[in-house]
């Protein structure tokens, strides 16, 4: 069976498609079968970019390795059991068809409680949250007291992946091996990430997650994404002198394909 990474958090702009391509490209160039859904039928930013991956290595005549992407099949009514919900069915089709042709499915979901997204989250093997490291974003895992900044109870988000876990848990399935990856971490307010690091430790201990470093804020990011390219594709466009930036970047994505500890996976990029 292929094995499911899912990426999701309920709050945009945390970086879920950046880090959606980036663990795609690295697993399709270390060989294997990469197939993607993205679950955000609004925005589809996932989507969009491995269609701009797709459209220029055409256009530029690069052989770059593509994520498998597949839109959720229509299903009717009467291919229904009683009861069951459309969007459960379409899921569990596309993932299906898949599983056939794939080592591992990358799952994008929206930022935002969806019926698709609970799903979703109950078929990880890893759960991978990226969050902005600020107190605004540590909102989505757990409610804090504003004056003394301790941890309060989890949040709705976090509940809902305690209730994947215990579907999971049901059905005899392996538990979900839960990331939150830190990301757009800066050099500047460093007693402010120190405060937001302690309590994530906490937490994780609290309420189980592992705790990984993301992505710093780069420009070489929004630059990538029109022509759906990553950091692992800048030699194959002619760019052989990384700057520190990028050197840098690549270090970060290396580190968190080490910390994934992903099956099979031997991160030698």
């Amino acid at each position: 069976m292929a094995y499911i990474i899912v990426v999701g958090n309920e709050k945009g702009g945390s970086g879920k498609s950046t880090t959606c391509m980036h663990v795609a490209t690295a697993l399709a160039r270390s060989g294997f079968r990469v197939g993607a859904l993205d679950l955000d039928l609004r925005q589809r930013t996932f989507g969009r970019y491995v269609e701009n991956r797709a459209a220029f290595a055409e256009k530029s005549g690069l052989t770059l390795p593509i994520p498998d992407m597949r839109d959720l099949p229509d299903v009717e009514g009467a291919a229904l059991q009683p009861g069951e919900n459309a969007y459960d069915h379409r899921l569990s089709a596309a993932v299906a068809a898949l599983d056939a042709t794939s080592d591992f499915i990358i799952i994008d979901c929206p930022g935002s409680h969806t019926r698709l997204s609970q799903l979703a989250h109950s078929l990880a093997d890893t759960l991978i949250t990226p969050m902005n490291d600020s107190f605004i974003d540590f909102d989505l895992l757990a409610r804090i007291d504003p004056e003394t900044n301790k941890i309060k109870g989890p949040s709705i988000y976090s509940e809902m992946v305690w209730q994947a876990r215990q579907l999971r848990a049901q059905a005899g399935l392996k538990p979900i091996d839960w990331i939150v990856l830190r990301n757009r971490l800066g050099a500047q307010q460093m007693h402010n990430k120190k405060k937001v690091g302690k309590a994530l430790e906490e937490l994780s201990r609290r309420i189980g997650f592992r705790v990984v470093p993301g992505f710093s804020e780069r420009v070489i990011f929004r630059e990538l994404f029109p022509r759906g390219l990553t950091l692992l594709d800048l030699k194959d466009v002619g760019v052989d002198n990384l700057n520190i930036s990028n050197v840098a970047a690549r270090q970060e994505l290396r580190d968190l394909m080490r910390a994934l500890n992903l099956p099979g996976v031997d991160v030698q990029f």
